[in-house]
């Protein structure tokens, strides 16, 4: 569904990636895990036309998008949801749902999947004459997610959906991610916490400085004592 090959990008003189290479298999979920400020965000920008790719490719669905501008990746039904929650706070559930639809070929359509995504995230069904603004930091990443999945998408990333929340909703909404992978939908997921990306995904990638260092399933990638170390704070 998605390869990324030798992918370099940043800001500015900065090259934050620096010749990254991936897969992702169409109905499978990988995660990018790593500290913050090192390269996962500006990646999944840089997939989503947000940031210019300066070297390398970028192709989804067998086709080249390294060049293509953000809305045009949008219509293939590639959709980034960003960190934080960044729902319209003064507009309803419904509404906030309502806009994900807003390329042409995604209203088509746009009522069934919304009835998809109400199956997904119940607790959105039970608030969808709400304003966002009321709704619980769970509840508006759940809006977030939602929404992406209004737009028609093939694969979705989510990026820090963890992020900011206390431990007791990162649970629901990790939850309720998974029942989107089991949807069959493809997912790329952004997290810096190894245990929560491993309960996922089938396939981890540690990024650190801009580079992918090590790749695998979850038991792979902790095979090696200092990664259990850095990243779980294990030491035996």
């Amino acid at each position: 569904m998605l390869d990324v090959t030798d992918v370099v990008a940043g800001y500015g003189s900065s090259a934050v990636v620096q010749g990254i290479t991936l897969r992702v298999e169409a109905g499978s979920c990988a995660a990018l895990v790593g500290p913050n400020g090192h390269g996962k965000t500006t990646l999944l920008r840089a997939i989503s036309g947000l940031v210019r790719v300066r070297s390398g490719t970028v192709r989804f669905d067998g086709a080249d998008i390294t060049r293509e501008q953000a809305e045009k990746i949008v219509e293939r039904g590639l959709i980034q949801m960003p960190q934080g929650d960044l729902v319209f706070p003064d507009m309803t559930v419904e509404e906030n749902l309502t806009l994900g639809a807003f390329t042409r070929a995604a209203a088509k359509g746009a009522a069934a999947r919304m009835d998809e995504v109400y199956d997904i995230f119940p607790r959105l069904l039970e608030r969808r004459a709400q304003r966002a603004r009321t709704l619980s930091g769970g509840e508006r990443r759940m809006l977030a997610i939602g929404r992406g999945l209004m737009g028609k998408a093939k694969m979705i990333m989510i990026d820090e959906p963890s992020l900011g929340l206390a431990p007791v909703i990162v649970d629901e909404v990790y939850h309720q991610i998974r029942r989107v992978v089991e949807s069959g939908m493809t997912v790329l997921l952004v997290e810096e916490n190894l245990t929560r990306a491993r309960s996922l995904a089938t396939e981890i990638h540690l990024v650190e400085n801009g580079v992918i260092v090590r790749s695998g399933s979850g038991d792979e990638v902790l095979d090696e004592r200092s990664i259990r170390e850095t990243y779980l704070g294990v030491t035996e």
